[in-house]
């Protein structure tokens, strides 16, 4: 018998082209999928989505004594300026330890994380994957309707081809990465395709298979 499977049909062509292209850079796209998965095995299974976008930025943006000023110009962009909970979670993680800030516009942590130092390029390369990261799950529709499907959003990205968007992956892997449950990854698909962020998706239960299609250029 075939595989039973899920998928959401594809937006109007028009509708895609409509849709903020997203930056070019297989290089940074590599970093930030290795960060990504990194962060899933690193990171307690029940780390929020929010705790996890911040987390990226951090490892991505570190220095090489492993402290971290991240600008509040970073953090509105992801809609976590006014937001004390992330960070909260990550210090309870034991990921890393705030330490006083010397500007009013600035976050100041040192992580705590050593085989983060084994697990990034050179800081020019990962300011650069930062940036990426931070565009590809700071859109105008996922900023909108909050920090799980900006990681969705970052995530797809990370794993798409850069050329025609298209992405073929693991339904468990991404439900890991994002810290959702296997059970409820099919409904945040289905989100970021009704909000215009995913052009299509397709899951195979049977073999555990996710391909996707985003809905804008490359």
């Amino acid at each position: 018998m075939p595989d039973t499977v899920l998928t959401h049909p594809p937006l109007h062509p028009t509708t895609a082209r409509r849709r903020r292209r997203h930056p070019k850079g297989p290089g940074e796209q590599t970093w930030v999928r290795e960060i990504l998965s990194y962060l899933a095995a690193a990171l307690p299974p029940g780390t929020s989505a929010a705790a996890r976008l911040l987390a990226l930025q951090c490892a991505l943006r570190m220095n090489t004594k492993m402290h971290i000023r991240l600008p509040n110009g970073v953090l509105r962009s992801l809609r976590l300026n006014a937001v004390q909970d992330p960070w909260r979670e990550l210090e309870h993680a034991r990921w890393l330890r705030i330490t006083p800030a010397t500007a009013a516009n600035e976050v100041v942590a040192e992580l705590l994380d050593a085989a983060l130092l084994g697990q990034a390029p050179a800081r020019p390369d990962r300011m650069r994957a930062a940036d990426w990261a931070l565009r590809a799950s700071s859109s105008s529709t996922a900023r909108a309707i909050g920090p799980l499907p900006q990681l969705a959003s970052a995530y797809l990205a990370a794993h798409a081809d850069p050329q025609d968007g298209s992405g073929l992956g693991e339904l468990d892997q991404m439900a890991h990465a994002c810290g959702v449950p296997l059970t409820e990854l099919p409904t945040l698909l289905d989100q970021l395709a009704a909000t215009g962020l995913l052009r299509s998706w397709q899951a195979c239960p049977d073999s555990g298979d996710l391909h996707w299609t985003l809905a804008y250029g490359w």
